[in-house]
C-alpha cells in the first residue's frame, strides 16, 4: 500500500464503525436506500422491502437522493454519524440515484465518510466517477474467484443489456470484480472485500480470495456467514469454529475486519450498541 492510500486506511479506520473493530461501539453509519435495482442473481438473496428481517438486501423503503440528504442531515444532527453509505437494496452501481445521491451529499455535508457497496460487476467502469464524486471507500462482495465454485453460486447477471447465464457470467462477473478492485484501489479509494462464507462450497477456497484480492490493492477483508435463503434455504449456516478457522487463515494474509453485524440497506445510528441502532419504517408512498 503507497503511502497515499495507506494515510487514507489510517484516516478512514479511525472513524469508519465497519472498519474499525475499536469504533464499531462509539461511532455511527446511515445508509440510506437509494439502490433497488440489482444487476446478479445470487443464490442466497431475496431482497425485500419491509421492517421484520435484519439483514442485507431488506430496507423499509426505497429513498429518493433528495430525500436521503433530509434523512442524512437528520440523522447526523442526532448522533455521532461518521460515515454515510449507500448499500442496496440492491446494487449501487446498478442505480444511477446513487451517483446523484453521492453528488449532493459531497455538497450539502463534504466532511462526512462517503462510501458504497456493491457486487463490483460496474466497478471498472465506475472507479474513476466515485473518486471524482469523493467516495472514499468502497466494499465489494467477492465469494468466488473460481468459476467452478461460482457457477454455484450465481444464476445469472446482466451485462451491457444482455443477460449472461453460467459460466459465461460467472467469469465476467469475476474478472469485473478483480479489475474493480485493482481500479478503485488506484484512484485511492480504500476497499474492503466481503465474502460470504457457504459450507460446502467456498470455505476452503475464501483463502485464495484474500490472496488475489490483496495483489489488486484491497486493505481489509470481511469473512461474513450464509443466511440460508432463496435457493440456498437449504444449505447449512456456518459454525463458529468454521467462521474462525476461515477468519485466521485469510488473517494471515490481510487483515481481518471481525464485527460485522450483516445490517440492513437502511441502517442507521451506532452498529455496536444494538439501544443506538436503528432502521428506516415505511415512509409515505412518494418516496418510492
Amino acid at each position: 500500500m503507497n503511502e497515499h492510500n495507506g494515510s487514507r486506511f489510517a484516516h478512514i479506520t479511525k472513524a469508519h464503525p465497519c472498519f474499525n473493530e475499536k469504533m464499531h461501539d462509539k461511532v455511527g453509519r446511515a445508509h440510506v436506500p437509494v439502490a433497488p435495482k440489482c444487476n446478479i442473481f445470487c443464490n442466497f438473496c431475496t431482497r425485500d422491502i419491509n421492517n421484520e428481517e435484519d439483514r442485507p438486501g431488506v430496507a423499509g423503503c426505497i429513498m429518493k437522493p433528495d430525500d436521503a440528504i433530509t434523512h442524512v442531515n437528520d440523522v447526523t444532527a442526532e448522533g455521532p454519524i461518521s460515515v454515510v453509505g449507500v448499500a442496496g437494496p440492491g446494487d449501487s452501481l446498478a442505480n444511477e440515484e446513487t451517483f446523484e445521491f453521492f453528488e449532493k451529499l459531497a455538497k450539502e455535508q463534504p466532511d462526512l465518510i462517503k462510501c458504497m457497496s456493491t457486487n463490483g460487476l460496474l466497478l471498472p467502469k465506475y472507479a474513476d466517477k466515485l473518486a471524482e464524486l469523493g467516495v472514499n471507500s468502497v466494499t465489494v462482495t467477492i465469494n468466488a474467484i473460481d468459476p467452478d465454485i461460482a457457477v454455484d453460486i450465481y444464476s445469472f447477471i446482466k451485462y451491457e443489456g444482455k443477460i449472461y447465464k453460467g459460466y459465461e457470467a460467472v467469469e465476467i462477473l469475476i474478472k469485473n470484480q478483480l479489475d474493480g478492485v485493482e481500479k478503485a484501489a488506484a484512484n485511492g479509494l480504500v476497499v474492503k472485500v466481503n465474502s460470504v462464507l457457504i459450507p460446502g462450497l467456498n470455505d476452503e477456497h475464501i483463502v485464495e480470495i484474500a490472496k488475489e484480492v490483496k495483489k489488486r490493492g484491497a486493505a481489509l477483508m470481511n469473512v461474513l456467514p450464509l443466511i440460508p435463503l432463496a435457493k440456498m434455504k437449504h444449505y447449512s449456516r456456518p459454525d463458529c469454529s468454521m467462521m474462525e478457522s476461515v477468519r485466521e487463515q485469510v488473517e494471515e494474509i490481510i487483515p481481518v475486519f471481525r464485527a460485522c453485524t450483516q445490517c440492513r440497506a437502511d441502517a442507521y445510528g451506532i452498529p455496536g450498541k444494538k439501544s443506538e441502532d436503528h432502521h428506516l419504517g415505511m415512509t409515505p408512498q412518494s418516496h418510492y
